[in-house]
């Protein structure tokens, strides 16, 4: 793999900068972006003759990376909106069909499509070039999607990060402490957002499975109890359910309504529990406030979250 830098780019012309987006090797180019501070690449897409052209030679080259057994499954439309200092910069358009992908540059701020992508310009470049993770920034609000969110997750995992093998959005691979680092600070509108979206069911999935993970072997030894969730303000009319049982060391989680005794139960807004999941809500708290409401044994339920090693930022 030859060098490259973006040295050139400083100077280039608009031309010369369509060149080189267009005929770089994808796999030295993002080598190159990953050596780039964020103060330089902000001082390159800050001349409108480079900002244009790589946005517009990365979106043509998308299908390079594109895994086709993945894409000949996928169908929709996906709007990119791109930001630089707050100040909205371009929209372009992916049309995803019959085994292929399609671009619109510069489309209108109306045109219509399945979901909308928004980011700035250098979160953009950091995400095609894989330093940056898609769902953690939707968590952090720095991605925002509006529409088919399950289309967005899909259209992430279409892509491999060129000189890997790995795809651009992949939730299952989150780190928790990454998770409740990005959390950090976020509103609680952003969090409703989040959690009312199709974003949703993967993020409460990954939550319960990995949450025997986090059992504390010495806390739990002796404990004995079976907490019950039910998680409101999901797209569906009903609440999730999850049952949580800990019996002397062994975890063991179950989805829906299995049925049976149950110490207690908790009921909240799926956008506390991710707060109470990720640190960021102590169940004392959530009880005392009223945000985790505890049908039954309030000292079982709180048992639950003692014997839990939660990740923190």
């Amino acid at each position: 793999m030859t060098q490259v830098t973006l040295d050139v780019l400083h100077h280039a012309t608009a031309d010369e900068a369509t060149r080189f987006f267009a005929e770089t090797d994808a796999e030295a180019l993002v080598e190159a972006l990953r050596h780039t501070g964020d103060d330089e690449l902000r001082a390159l897409v800050g001349r409108d003759e480079i900002r244009l052209p790589a946005v517009r030679g990365v979106l043509s080259r998308l299908h390079e990376y594109a895994d086709r057994d993945r894409l000949a499954d996928l169908t929709g439309t996906v709007r990119i909106d791109l930001t630089r200092d707050d100040a909205r910069l371009g929209h372009h358009l992916l049309r995803i069909g019959s085994g292929s992908i399609t671009v619109e540059a510069d489309v209108p701020a109306t045109a219509a499509s399945d979901v909308v992508l928004g980011t700035s310009v250098i979160g953009f470049v950091r995400l095609v070039s894989g330093q940056g993770n898609a769902a953690l920034d939707y968590l952090a609000g720095r991605l925002h999607v509006e529409g088919d969110a399950a289309l967005a997750l899909a259209v992430g995992g279409l892509f491999t990060i060129p000189g890997t093998d790995e795809v651009a959005v992949d939730p299952t691979a989150l780190d928790p402490v990454d998770v409740a680092r990005a959390l950090a600070g976020v509103s609680t509108e952003h969090l409703r957002e989040v959690m009312s979206g199709g974003f949703r069911p993967v993020v409460l999935e990954e939550i319960f499975r990995r949450l025997p993970d986090f059992v504390n072997p010495r806390r739990s030894a002796k404990a004995d109890l079976t907490v019950g969730f039910r998680l409101l303000g999901g797209p569906g009319a009903e609440p999730e359910r999850y049952v949580v049982r800990v019996d002397h060391g062994a975890c063991k989680v179950e989805p829906g309504d299995v049925g049976g005794d149950r110490d207690a139960t908790i009921t909240c807004e799926g956008y506390d529990f991710l707060r109470l999941a990720t640190g960021h809500l102590s169940a004392v708290t959530g009880v005392l406030r009223g945000q985790l409401k505890v049908r039954g044994e309030k000292a079982k339920a709180l048992q639950l979250a003692s014997v839990l090693d939660i990740p923190k930022a």
